[in-house]
């Protein structure tokens, strides 16, 4: 059985109408898709979509976490942070990215995901950019509440963009395949930042500086580049020929058979009532509880490893942050292609609740520090695996991120 077989998709809001400016056709139904052909074709869109925006929110998830190996090199240091400064920096980017996610979605539909994927991704490029120069407190609070504003779309618009091209048992995997790039930015960060730090300067940057602007540069770059690279739909895919477009567009069809044709727009009724759904109140919720330990790791997984390991150099302590998550990486994958391939949901979801839970509270038991580290590896691994299944259960459902 098949996600669109099951009955909670029988009675899901179906808001996958939008999957871009599709020419109306008869129904689809009765239509032969050569599975031999449609295996090419998810081919050679695993190849053209899923590197690229795995790139950018690889980066979108650097430029917000980085803050963490800048505190090791210096930054609350050398801005004079006092008491609770650090903390309410941090909470600035989440209190902006919770306000703007869902009106940055809506946008993202309007604008179109091929312009507005690469447009956030320039700007938040630059407030990383922005942060290698700030001088005070309330230059850093500014510049991470606008990094929130900017990130707030790339994680739902990443998902809402895949569905305009694979079908719905098709974005497990798909879905996870870019969600995996969040754990390695932990890994690829902290081995980035080290090689920075190992820099006497960049230009007139130094140390956590240069973690910024460099890292800020670089995003920047990947957002121009995607601005010629990503399409909104496969019918403006200049690297499909005509009779891929139509394969591509009779996929998604085939899953709405009783619609004749599909409309780029926002429908506010149909809106509210994916909002409302179920499926997407109970995953948001299980999906909050989640997002706080994968947050509060990312962040602060750099001052723990600092405890742990006081005596050694910045460097080394960057370094040390990277193994948990090259193994949440690692799981992150596994466990969604299992998914896939079994095409189950929930249990995956109810099995990586529990090792999650218990790793917290032998964390918080253990004085051990040493104990503490190798828990903070198990804690990474489960927390990176509910992400993928949270974003696959809604937008599969209700096919609307």
């Amino acid at each position: 059985m098949t996600d669109s077989d099951s009955p909670k998709a029988d009675t899901a809001v179906d808001l996958r109408e939008d999957v871009g400016k599709l020419s109306p056709a008869a129904d689809t139904t009765q239509t032969h898709l050569d599975p031999a052909a449609e295996a090419r074709l998810r081919r050679r869109i695993d190849l053209h979509i899923l590197p690229i925006v795995s790139i950018l929110y690889l980066f979108c998830f650097i430029d917000r976490s980085n803050i963490g190996n800048a505190r090791l090199a210096g930054f609350e240091q050398d801005l004079g942070m006092k008491g609770i400064d650090y903390n309410a920096t941090l909470s600035l980017f989440y209190v902006s990215y919770i306000i703007f996610e869902i009106p940055s979605n809506i946008l993202c539909k309007i604008i179109g995901p091929g312009w507005f994927l690469p447009i956030l991704t320039i700007l938040f490029g630059g407030c990383s950019v922005a942060n290698a120069f700030v001088t005070n407190v309330p230059q850093a609070m500014a510049i991470r509440f606008l990094l929130g504003i900017f990130e707030a779309g790339m994680l739902p618009g990443i998902a809402y963009y895949l569905s305009r091209w694979y079908r719905a048992s098709e974005l497990v995997f798909r879905i996870a395949c870019y969600i995996v790039t969040a754990a390695l930015a932990g890994a690829f960060g902290a081995l980035l930042a080290s090689a920075i730090l190992t820099m006497d300067s960049f230009g007139s940057l130094r140390t956590w500086r240069m973690i910024f602007g460099i890292e800020g540069m670089i995003t920047m770059v990947l957002g121009l580049i995607s601005l010629f690279i990503l399409t909104d739909s496969p019918a403006t895919a200049r690297w499909l020929t005509a009779e891929e477009k139509k394969l591509a567009e009779d996929r998604l069809r085939s899953e709405r058979v009783s619609q004749s044709q599909v409309l780029d727009r926002i429908d506010k009724k149909k809106l509210l009532r994916g909002i409302v759904n179920p499926v997407t109140m109970a995953t948001s919720v299980a999906f909050f509880f989640n997002n706080i330990t994968v947050q509060g790791l990312s962040v602060f997984a750099p001052t723990i490893v600092r405890t742990i390991y006081s005596d050694r150099s910045v460097v080394q302590q960057q370094l040390y942050t990277a193994p948990p998550y090259i193994v949440g990486a690692f799981f992150t994958l596994l466990v969604p292609y299992f998914s896939w391939k079994l095409d189950k949901r929930q249990i995956f979801l109810a099995l990586c609740s529990i090792p999650t839970a218990v790793g917290y509270i032998m964390f918080l038991a253990s004085k051990d520090l040493m104990v503490s580290s190798i828990i903070c590896d198990r804690m990474e691994r489960y927390d990176w695996e509910h992400w993928w299944a949270y974003c696959d259960v809604v937008v599969s459902t209700l096919g609307w991120a």
